[in-house]
């Protein structure tokens, strides 16, 4: 008896997935729900767990290969270790048949990359299974036609023996096209406040809570008094959703991942920080569900984290703002003509121009700013 792998459903808007790695080589042994494979698409990273025990008795889908939703990626056995083995050793690898002839299917995400860098698909040669066309491949030809535009005569610059190429993960090249197409789509400002953190301090005083939780807390606060920041750009008009999902953005080893606290503002500061750290780890282990990346309204990205004082962040599409906040650093400052120290924290907002103009942008952040230094946290756990 045997188990289908297939590519799993990673989200409603999801068609396609790259298989990255396969943790367990042909002819291994898994555990039920032990991690099978890793799997990448545009939106997460993860790694998919065993349906059943067994053995890995033919992988069909390569590591690098981007196949569509419900491909079937290799077959589990479940008959004894010797007999499997001893079956598969003279069967070689099923090769899968090409896509049938007709109208070429195209996944949304290539249909998306070919508009943005205006490539013909039909010149466009496949390399995915089946022959079909990969994101990747729509890159290659538009970055081969920037090429060829600039000079007929201009080939690959070698590297030199200094040098190393890494060639693009899947995540990356997503990240690479989304950052470029939000420069692109929205009018980016930045502006700059600075917040006095002494009160955060003192109640952190003998707890396990970061810093970060009190600023979703006071965004939260925020967002409910200016909305306009949580809203989004159509062509139709301006859409303010009432729903405060913020997104928080997690580094991992290869990207970055931005999971979603669903209704922050329905939630105290311990519920906040149980859910960032879980999320947090979770997508470093790569063990985030789909679903918990999708319908962010607002994203915060701590880059303090890492001892960065300022930064502007680029808009995570289609949201009209992201928050950046900055290491917590005691710094001297004046209060009441007096000079003190006090635990200081920087904070910026990147926000679409089209949609929220100066004024609206920075009475936001002095909300957030006045929420950061005077709110009473005990009542908000």
């Amino acid at each position: 008896m045997a188990t289908d792998i297939v590519m799993p459903q990673l989200g409603e808007s999801i068609a396609e997935g790259t298989v990255v790695k396969w943790l367990i080589p042909p002819g291994g042994m898994v555990e039920k729900d032990q991690p099978l494979l890793e799997v990448e698409t545009e939106k997460v990273a993860l790694d998919i767990p065993s349906p059943a025990t067994g053995v890995l008795r033919e992988v069909l889908v390569q590591e690098g290969a981007t196949v569509p939703v419900g491909t079937l990626l290799a077959r589990l056995e479940h008959e004894p270790v010797e007999a499997v083995m001893n079956r598969v050793g003279g069967v070689g690898v099923r090769t899968r048949r090409a896509a049938s002839a007709g109208e070429p299917h195209y996944s949304p995400a290539v249909k998306q990359v070919a508009r943005d860098h205006a490539v013909d698909l039909s010149d466009v040669t496949g390399t995915g299974e089946g022959g079909r066309i990969t994101k990747k491949d729509v890159m290659d030809a538009a970055a081969k036609r920037r090429t060829s535009g600039q000079s007929h005569s201009v080939s690959p610059t070698p590297l030199a023996a200094e040098e190393q190429l890494v060639p693009l993960t899947q995540m990356r090249a997503t990240i690479a096209e989304r950052m470029v197409l939000s420069r692109r789509m929205s009018a980016h400002v930045a502006t700059f406040f600075e917040a006095d953190c002494s009160g955060i301090e003192q109640f952190r005083t003998g707890r396990s809570f970061t810093y970060l939780p009190f600023v979703i807390s006071a965004v939260t606060q925020a967002l409910k008094d200016v909305p306009i920041v949580n809203a989004c750009w159509r062509d139709q008009g301006i859409v303010i959703r009432k729903a405060l999902h913020i997104g928080i953005a997690v580094a991992i080893e290869d990207g970055l991942l931005v999971p979603v606290i669903r209704h922050a503002d329905r939630k105290g500061l311990t519920q906040i920080a149980t859910e960032v750290a879980d999320l947090a780890q979770r997508a470093r282990s790569k063990r985030l569900a789909p679903e918990e990346v999708l319908d962010g309204t607002f994203t915060i990205t701590n880059h303090g984290g890492f001892g960065s004082l300022f930064s502007t962040p680029i808009i995570n599409q289609p949201q009209a703002a992201i928050l950046g906040v900055g290491a917590v650093q005691k710094r001297a400052v004046v209060i009441h003509d007096a000079i003190a120290i006090r635990p200081m924290c920087y904070l910026s907002l990147s926000f679409d121009h089209r949609i929220i103009d100066g004024a609206t942008a920075d009475r936001f952040m002095s909300i957030v700013k006045h929420h950061l230094e005077t709110s009473n946290w005990d009542t908000r756990l």
